[in-house]
């Protein structure tokens, strides 16, 4: 499954990056549920955990399907110009049509990212489906449909008083990060085209038609001739990449920056285990893990012509797992231990994202 972001023939202007405190800030929420797959994000959730007011934690736990996996469209930049700061994009979140407002929050509790409102709402079948989930969705379900303004003006209040409480200081030592790793997403495509999302983490470039797919866990197409992209960069959204598409709005990707710790793509994750299922690769990976060895060395311990050793060799590398190091005339391999040691860790990142 992937999500397509299609060229075509965008302007200059309709890829741009820029910060945004109230995705950061429920990146950090998203990671106060779920700390165990956030490690970027563990001293915050911490010193959360221990110095905030318990009913608050309690309200941010109400709250959480709608910064789950599939997190509500308002939560991420509305627009694709400008650098509000929290205050102006919680009143852009008050100024949405109730319409749109109830259309995002239900396919956040729902657990979709279709680019059309949920059809149950339509049907009478929206709250059955949410008690199948869990009692926690079903009543803030039950609260949305009961009275949309009052949900908005709680979920503005908490979001107002999170960020006064655990968020400030926070994002003033993010900011000037976040921002400068904008800056530099802006000029690569200015230079490069939209051909410079490709470095982003779960994507890679197709050619036929030309744009950047994203691994994810549902299918969608969006073009970018007729749609922006605005890109933000987190620290805390860590090892999740978050995209977001809804009529009229910009197609929205929250991904962790680089130097963040992110994760590698399933793709990777999946090389390196069929890397080591071939029996004689995972004896070279013990040899190399004692000692560098050349391939001829290899090749002589193990029995095996030069060329097999250097297949196997090739495979080892191609997965990340070997490093090399020229002596001379002679290359030496090694095990990259780092690699190996964080298989396991890698393998759940990559899933979780």
């Amino acid at each position: 499954m992937a999500v397509s972001l299609v060229f075509g023939t965008p302007g200059p202007e309709s890829i741009s990056a820029r910060v945004s405190p109230l995705s950061e800030l429920c990146a950090c929420l998203h990671a106060l549920a779920e700390p165990h797959h956030h490690p970027a994000s563990r001293q915050w959730v911490m010193a959360v955990r221990a110095e905030l007011d318990e009913e608050l934690l309690i309200r941010a736990g109400v709250w959480e399907p709608l910064w789950s996996a599939f997190r509500a469209r308002y939560l991420l930049p509305l627009r694709g110009d400008g650098e509000p700061d929290l205050d102006a994009e919680l009143v852009g979140i008050a100024g949405l049509p109730e319409e749109d407002f109830l259309a995002m929050s239900a396919q956040a509790l729902i657990g979709m990212s279709s680019r059309e409102p949920p059809a149950d709402l339509m049907r009478g079948r929206f709250l059955p489906r949410l008690s199948l989930i869990s009692e926690q969705r079903h009543e803030l379900g039950r609260r949305l449909l009961d009275d949309v303004a009052r949900f908005r003006d709680d979920l503005l209040a908490f979001l107002s008083t999170m960020a006064e409480a655990a968020f400030g200081s926070t994002w003033s030592a993010l900011r000037p990060m976040l921002e400068t790793d904008a800056r530099t997403r802006t000029h690569n495509v200015r230079k490069h085209g939209p051909s410079a999302l490709a470095d982003l983490p779960a994507a890679s470039e197709t050619f036929d038609p030309p744009g950047i797919v994203f691994d994810k866990l549902y299918n969608a197409t969006a073009r970018l001739d007729e749609t922006p992209c605005v890109l933000v960069p987190s620290l805390h959204i860590n090892p999740h990449t978050v995209i977001k598409h809804y009529p009229r709005f910009p197609v929205v990707v929250q991904y962790p920056v680089s130097g963040a710790g992110a994760a590698p793509s399933l793709d990777t994750a999946r090389h390196r285990l069929a890397a080591l299922q071939d029996p004689m690769r995972m004896r070279l990976a013990r040899a190399l893990l004692r000692e560098p060895m050349t391939t001829t060395e290899l090749a002589n311990r193990y029995a095996m012509t030069t060329p097999q050793a250097s297949r196997h060799l090739r495979r080892l590398r191609e997965a990340g797992l070997v490093l090399a190091h020229r002596s001379g005339t002679r290359v030496r391999y090694q095990l990259d231990v780092e690699a190996v040691r964080r298989m396991g860790v890698d393998l759940l990142d990559a899933l979780y994202r």
